[in-house]
């Protein structure tokens, strides 16, 4: 049976579920990763996020994305439902000096593997320190009310029974978890997290 983790306690979880227990009504519902945040793969996603900036990377992250997910019955099951990528956004001073979101490039590679409609919904209003180094607690704090539904998608995002968010890693989640509760809080059904590795 495929085993992952719980998003909310970082505890073993089948499916990579959210627990029942773990769950409110606000709380996404599971996460999906492809790979482990270790070794090359840790260096490559560096590499396209960092300096030197190597945008050229995404088409064989996308790839490994994609090969990951796609052995995921789990996850192949619940995107054969109606569905919509939404990328984690960057701050608009952090897009600026980078001049790139990875994880909405990454979302673009997979629109075209599973063609599947990539939507800008999410707005990053808050500007978040890094997350790497900090407690799960201080995660948790940092990443607080940074999030929100842009205007014009609040009405048509009340209908949506399913959303996919995107990101390049997820760690403990904390970032994932704030934006699923945004999505939930104006309507969306189900919302999963999708990222192209896991971290420890």
């Amino acid at each position: 049976m495929e085993q992952g983790t719980c998003v909310v306690c970082q505890r073993p979880a089948v499916f990579s579920y959210t627990h029942p227990i773990c769950k409110n009504k606000y709380t996404i519902d599971g996460v999906f990763s492809s790979v482990v945040y270790t070794g090359v793969v840790k260096k490559l996603i560096y590499t396209f996020k960092y300096k030197p900036y190597l945008t050229q990377l995404s088409g064989l992250l996308t790839d490994l994305f994609y090969e990951g997910l796609i052995q995921k019955e789990s996850f192949m099951k619940q995107v054969s439902s109606p569905s919509i990528f939404i990328p984690i956004p960057l701050h608009r001073t952090r897009f600026r000096n980078r001049g790139y979101n990875q994880s909405q490039l990454l979302a673009k590679g997979l629109e075209k593997k599973f063609g599947i409609t990539v939507v800008d919904g999410l707005e990053r209003v808050k500007k978040t320190k890094t997350q790497v180094g900090l407690s799960q607690t201080e995660r948790q704090d940092n990443i607080k009310d940074a999030f929100m539904l842009k205007e014009q998608f609040i009405l048509p995002f009340k209908k949506k029974k399913q959303v996919f968010l995107v990101d390049d890693v997820s760690t403990s989640g904390a970032t994932l978890r704030e934006a699923a509760k945004v999505l939930k809080k104006n309507g969306v059904e189900k919302v999963w997290g999708i990222t192209l590795a896991h971290g420890l």
